[in-house]
């Protein structure tokens, strides 16, 4: 039976701060609207580092760090990724359509499909999450290319809105990478 030994920070070839932001990120924007816990926009900030996406748009009511909240989930990615607050959604996202970049919006709706239906020609693209209550707002959703959901096989309708944005932002650096 094969042996794992845990690795320490200092064996994982971890970029510094000053390597990250050199180097090329992934085509994917991450907008947050209306997300109330700032544990879960310091999450999203943490995840969005590790995924090596282009940025965060913070939309709405959403915190912005700094904020003591924020930065204890998120580990010091408020300070590596690009984000920038906007608002108003609907300007930010019309915004990046004209960019071209495609608006997908992580909701349970009719006529979403799964998270896994995404494919490298869709990129570059905006993933949009919501308040963790009431989910993507109506206005947002008009905007949107695209509703893409995870399914569930359980009793519960629905992820937290960090979970749900991991799960899909590494589904999408998948089929990119892949894509190469």
């Amino acid at each position: 039976m094969q042996e794992f030994r845990k690795l320490h920070g200092s064996e994982m070839s971890r970029l510094s701060a000053e390597q990250y932001a050199a180097t090329a990120r992934h085509p994917i924007v991450l907008m947050l609207h209306n997300v109330r816990s700032m544990w879960n926009v310091g999450s999203m900030f943490r995840t969005a580092d590790a995924s090596g996406i282009e940025k965060i748009i913070l939309s709405g009511y959403t915190a912005t760090p700094p904020r003591k909240e924020i930065e204890k989930t998120a580990l010091g990615a408020q300070e590596t990724v690009v984000w920038e607050y906007h608002a108003d959604p609907v300007t930010a996202l019309s915004a990046l359509k004209k960019e071209g970049i495609k608006i997908f919006g992580l909701e349970i709706t009719e006529g979403s499909q799964p998270y896994t239906a995404v494919n490298s020609t869709l990129f570059p693209l905006c993933l949009v999450v919501g308040n963790e209550v009431e989910g993507l707002d109506t206005e947002v959703l008009a905007l949107c290319d695209g509703v893409l959901e995870i399914p569930q096989f359980g009793t519960k309708h629905s992820l937290n809105v960090a979970v749900a944005a991991g799960i899909a932002l590494f589904e999408m650096v998948r089929v990119f990478r892949n894509g190469m």
